[in-house]
């Protein structure tokens, strides 16, 4: 049987559709049972309906609290079953007991290399504090906001000339959409595992920061 995918977004769903693409390609080994959005209307919506993926809308703000929300999110999920769930560019924190219900089977992309930093801006405050490198993270999710152990990390150069906007594209383009296929891959062949003592791939223990993807060279 194949394995099961369910992404969650809240905007345009780059990440969504560098998944969508490798699973087209058969570069994972699975496939997208459906796509979930707490924002009404946005692109990643469409990307899912375009390639023939369910598109569900959870709209957040029609909820009196976080804990409600996540509830009603857990069981909207549990419905699909999915072998993994893939946050992707979903903008809000979770509670422990969503984090903790999938625990192992919840995965996020973060466009720092952490644990640097963790939360919004990151491109900004790599400009800011001068970093020769930035890139992005693929970790499991923990309760602790971008604080799960990482999988994977990509790398790129920051260039002098560099603004937050010509960093955000590169690591998006460069970095994001090259790791994330690569990490939902490995979790649905179980190669990569979250274990008690960290992120082990084909059994062995990752170091703190996760396997280190190698880019091609710009």
């Amino acid at each position: 049987m194949t394995p099961t995918i369910l992404v969650i977004i809240s905007g345009s769903g780059t990440n969504l559709q560098a998944i969508i693409d490798a699973c087209k390609k058969g570069e994972i080994n699975g496939k997208i049972t459906a796509v979930i959005s707490n924002v009404p209307g946005v692109k990643g919506l469409e990307r899912a309906r375009n390639s023939g993926i369910k598109a569900i809308t959870l709209d957040h703000r029609e909820f009196d609290s976080r804990e409600q929300y996540d509830q009603s999110l857990a069981t909207l999920i549990d419905q699909y079953q999915p072998d993994l769930v893939a946050l992707a560019g979903f903008m809000r924190i979770l509670t422990s007991d969503f984090v903790n219900r999938y625990l192992g089977r919840l995965i996020n992309i973060h466009p720092s290399l952490l644990p640097k930093y963790q939360g919004l801006h990151t491109h900004q405050r790599a400009l800011a504090a001068g970093d020769k490198k930035h890139g992005a993270t693929v970790h499991f999710v923990t309760p602790e906001l971008d604080g799960g152990p990482p999988i994977i990390q990509g790398t790129i150069p920051i260039f002098p000339d560099d603004t937050e906007n010509s960093l955000a594209q590169r690591v998006q383009v460069l970095v994001e959409h090259h790791i994330y296929p690569l990490a939902v891959d490995w979790c649905l062949k179980k190669r990569v595992q979250l274990t008690n003592a960290g992120v082990t791939l084909e059994g062995e223990l990752l170091p703190a920061s996760g396997f280190q993807y190698r880019m091609n060279p710009e």
